[in-house]
């Protein structure tokens, strides 16, 4: 099988090469990223202006593609025919940062993997959350790519990589894909894997005002980092419990209880 290995942290982003490594193992491999980081860009679909796609190698000697896309029509670019190969999985990842609860709708690393499922091939995101210190890099350095001092990747990979042989020998179901987020803490203190249903996550925006040298108005959306409901079950829960969340996504967002509700409504 071929694998497309793509993400929204850039194709200098420190967990791309051992994830690829590490996926080498189990299937051959393609990386198709961003040349830049693509956080929190949601799935934007780029319809208004043209997009570049370059060939590079990398330090094993293997051929990828750079691209001015976003992640979402990075795997598009590739299954349109940049790829001479069409890829039968996409992998996501690995962020270096948290995709739980509603940062689902946000993440340009998810976003990723549902432009795959549309496309009905099988897909994982997968993201590591923010250790304590790495908490206190983002508000010390408050830039992107925003890269802890050392990640033991090789058994995050390991695992990463025998999710995916599962995943190409169980198969995944029509829309469906897999969110999953593995606890920032040293391997040694994970405690193990859990199904997990989405959480609600807390949003602790502010809205920053500052004016230009010509004194008009403009505005940042800041605040501290996310916080979440620790319910059990949850990816939140999971995370919080040092346990690796792994969380079935489907694209059907249909709320089936509802449509009987709304036949009672005067419309």
């Amino acid at each position: 099988m071929l694998i497309l290995i793509t993400n929204d942290d850039g194709i200098n982003a420190p967990a791309l090469l051992p994830l690829k490594k590490a996926v080498d193992t189990v299937a051959e491999t393609l990386v198709f990223a961003p040349d830049h980081n693509w956080s929190a860009s949601g799935h934007p679909k780029t319809m208004h202006k043209p997009l570049r796609a370059d060939p590079i190698t990398f330090p094993d000697g293997s051929q990828g593609f750079v691209s001015t896309a976003p992640p979402p029509d990075c795997v598009a670019l590739a299954l349109l025919g940049i790829s001479t190969r069409r890829p039968d999985m996409v992998v996501s990842g690995i962020n270096h940062g948290a995709n739980l609860g509603y940062d689902v709708f946000y993440s340009g690393t998810v976003a990723a993997a549902v432009e795959a499922t549309i496309e009905g091939l099988p897909a994982i995101a997968f993201s590591r959350t923010l250790s304590e210190d790495d908490m206190g890099e983002v508000v010390s350095k408050v830039k992107f790519p925003l890269i802890p001092i050392e990640i033991d990747y090789p058994p995050i990979t390991a695992f990463c990589a025998r999710l995916i042989q599962q995943a190409m020998e169980h198969g995944l179901p029509k829309n469906i894909f897999l969110n999953v987020n593995i606890p920032g803490v040293p391997w040694a203190e994970i405690k193990g894997v859990e199904l997990t249903r989405l959480g609600r996550r807390i949003y602790c925006d502010e809205l920053v005002t500052r004016q230009d040298p010509r004194g008009r108005s403009y505005y940042w959306i800041g605040g501290s980092p996310p916080k979440g409901v620790n319910e059990h079950g949850t990816d939140i829960w999971a995370v919080k419990n040092n346990l690796i969340s792994i969380t079935p996504l489907n694209l059907d967002m249909t709320d089936h209880s509802q449509l009987e509700s709304l036949k009672g409504w005067e419309i």
